[in-house]
C-alpha cells in the first residue's frame, strides 16, 4: 500500500499538514523541496502546476489547501470536530479563517522581505499587513479570554494546528508583538508539543 506524499518547504504552510500527520501518527511519503518552488523546484510544476506547498497526492488525487488536507489528515480521529458536536461550526469557521483571514497578510510580508528582491521590497507594505494581521488576531485572543486550553471542543484539534501556524509564522516575521497574552500562552503550549517538534525536526532533514 502506497503512502500520500506530502510535498514540503520547510516552514511554510504545508507545515500545517506535516504537524497534523505527526499528531495524527499517520505515515506519508514526506518530499522536502526548496522555497520557492516556483524558483527553485520546476520539476515540481508535473505535481501541482499551481507551484505552491503544500502537495498532497493520494490515490491518484492531488490536495493543495494545507486546512482541507489537515481535515482529510484529521478525518476519523480526536483531531477532528464532528458534526454532532456542540462546536462544530466554529471549529469549521477556524479552518477557513486560517488562510482567508489571518495567514493572507503574513504571505505579504514574506513577499516584501524575504522573497522580493532588495530593490523591490517595501516596508510600509509590511508595516500596514503586519498591523492588519494583528487586528484580525484579536479573533484568537477573543476566543482564548475566557481562560480555555484550546480552541474548541474543550482539546487539541486541527483547529489549534491551522491557526496555531499563522500565529507561529507571525513569531518568524516578528509580528508576534501584536498577539495578546492568552494567545502567546496558547501558542507557547501548541509549539511544546511532541508532534510540533517532530514536524520541524523532520523537515530539516
Amino acid at each position: 500500500m502506497m503512502h500520500p506524499i506530502l510535498y514540503h518547504c520547510a516552514d511554510a504552510r504545508s507545515l500545517r499538514c506535516l504537524w497534523a500527520v505527526e499528531e495524527a501518527g499517520m505515515a506519508v511519503d514526506l518530499r522536502l523541496l526548496q522555497f520557492p518552488p516556483r524558483a527553485f523546484e520546476p520539476d515540481y510544476r508535473a505535481v501541482n502546476p499551481l507551484m505552491t506547498v503544500p502537495g498532497w497526492v493520494e490515490d491518484g488525487r492531488l490536495m493543495t489547501e494545507s486546512a482541507a488536507i489537515c481535515e482529510r489528515v484529521a478525518e476519523g480521529s480526536s483531531l477532528e470536530v464532528r458534526r454532532d458536536e456542540a462546536d462544530y461550526w466554529d471549529y469549521r469557521n477556524w479552518l477557513h479563517r486560517s488562510d482567508a483571514t489571518l495567514t493572507f497578510p503574513l504571505a505579504i510580508m514574506i513577499r516584501y522581505t524575504r522573497v522580493e528582491p532588495a530593490e523591490r521590497r517595501l516596508a510600509q507594505a509590511v508595516e500596514d499587513y503586519k498591523a492588519f494581521f494583528g487586528g484580525r488576531a484579536k479573533s484568537i485572543e477573543a476566543a482564548l479570554s475566557d481562560g480555555r486550553e484550546w480552541l474548541v471542543a474543550e482539546r487539541f484539534t486541527i483547529a489549534d494546528i491551522v491557526i496555531g501556524y499563522a500565529a507561529f509564522l507571525a513569531t518568524t516575521l516578528g509580528a508576534d508583538d501584536v498577539l495578546g497574552d492568552a494567545t502567546k500562552a496558547w501558542l507557547e503550549r501548541c509549539m511544546t508539543r511532541d508532534g510540533f517538534r517532530r514536524a520541524r525536526k523532520r523537515q530539516r532533514a
